[in-house]
């Protein structure tokens, strides 16, 4: 059962761990066992918008990890489903839908890929060498890897595409005139492509941490009641006997937020204060949906945004916290490093605790 339809089961599912918003079954973003990654953004584009509910570009990226055991078996499988069950449906917990088409970012230990999506057609490209950014708009050109069987016949179809010249996706697909929420993307595009670019060569999970937290490139959104949500950075070694380590804020706004790594082995204690509550009488589970609704806050969320409010009102007292919860997140990433480095070898059991233990540190220090 996905966040609207449901689809068959597979005979067996990946261990997930997954930053979503919670009144979907999906996901923004996310990780399996076998270290796959995946996350997705919302695009609009020439082929309508699916108002009908079907799979949302979330439920997608979940079902990806849930039944890809490498990035290029989770982009068939997404592929595949869009395919056959096309995306639609409203992506946010309000009475009005807000519906879009969705591109994404897969990568495992050995591979990165980019696919985009316009309807149930699509276009993926494999990231051979650098870095490789995408920001709510087509950005796949002329090196398409691979495609929907049917992809330049429907731009020719639509008068989209002469079928003369070299065929790019972002040219044919995009709109011409873009909403004005698509003019703000291309400026943020190009800063991330900048600033990924003047790490080149050295970026560590720091330098990703920097990016998202960067608010004068519009990456970490802060503003017009429209904030960035969640975050994660992953580390994927190519080595298969290090163990890949995700880092997730579990809390909006990076900026103001602590990166707590997250590492898949066995007996690994579950962290109740980032899940949010159920409810039985859920509105967004109900047609018509989101007639009402509920306070979703995990408790982690509820302290950190009680803090939040402390520091605004308290510079002084502000800086301090501030100052603190760099200093834990530091503590992670310098064992994190030590791991990822086979300079230490932690046992199964503080592995399995690491989460649940950074969560809970942070909790203390918001007390």
């Amino acid at each position: 059962q996905c966040t609207y339809i449901e689809i068959e089961q597979v005979e067996r599912t990946h261990a997930v761990v997954l930053s979503r918003p919670a009144w979907l079954w999906g996901a923004e973003m996310g990780a399996n066992e076998h270290g796959v990654c995946v996350g997705n953004e919302g695009v609009w584009t020439r082929e309508p918008l699916g108002e009908d509910e079907a799979l949302l570009g979330m439920d997608l990226v979940r079902l990806g990890l849930e039944r890809g055991s490498s990035a290029r078996e989770a982009l068939e499988v997404i592929t595949a489903l869009l395919e056959r069950h096309g995306q639609g449906g409203s992506c946010k917990e309000e009475p009005v839908p807000f519906v879009y088409h969705n591109t994404f970012l897969l990568a495992d230990r050995n591979e990165a890929w980019v696919l985009e999506t316009a309807g149930r057609y699509w276009a993926a490209q494999r990231i051979q060498e650098g870095s490789r950014n995408i920001s709510n708009q087509l950005s796949i050109g002329t090196d398409i890897t691979a495609e929907h069987v049917e992809l330049r016949q429907r731009a020719q179809s639509q008068g989209w595409w002469s079928g003369a010249g070299e065929f790019s996706f972002a040219e044919v697909f995009s709109l011409a005139q873009q909403p004005p929420r698509m003019e703000a993307a291309k400026a943020r595009y190009r800063a991330g492509k900048e600033l990924l670019r003047q790490h080149a060569g050295h970026i560590t999970a720091e330098t990703f941490m920097a990016i998202l937290r960067d608010k004068a490139s519009g990456i970490c959104v802060d503003s017009e009641g429209f904030r960035t949500a969640g975050s994660m950075v992953s580390v994927l070694p190519q080595d298969p006997a290090l163990p890949c380590v995700h880092f997730f804020t579990a809390t909006p706004d990076p900026s103001r937020s602590v990166f707590k790594p997250f590492i898949f082995v066995a007996g690994l204690k579950p962290a109740p204060q980032v899940r949010s509550p159920s409810f039985s009488d859920d509105p967004a589970k109900k047609v018509p949906r989101f007639q009402s609704t509920v306070d979703r806050r995990h408790e982690l969320y509820r302290r950190h945004q009680a803090a939040l409010e402390l520091m605004e009102k308290d510079q002084e007292q502000g800086q301090k916290l501030q100052q603190t919860l760099r200093d834990l997140e530091r503590q992670g990433l310098e064992a994190v490093n030590a791991l990822v480095a086979g300079a230490v070898a932690p046992s199964p059991e503080e592995l399995a605790e690491l989460f649940f233990d950074c969560v809970d540190a942070e909790m203390k220090f918001y007390k």
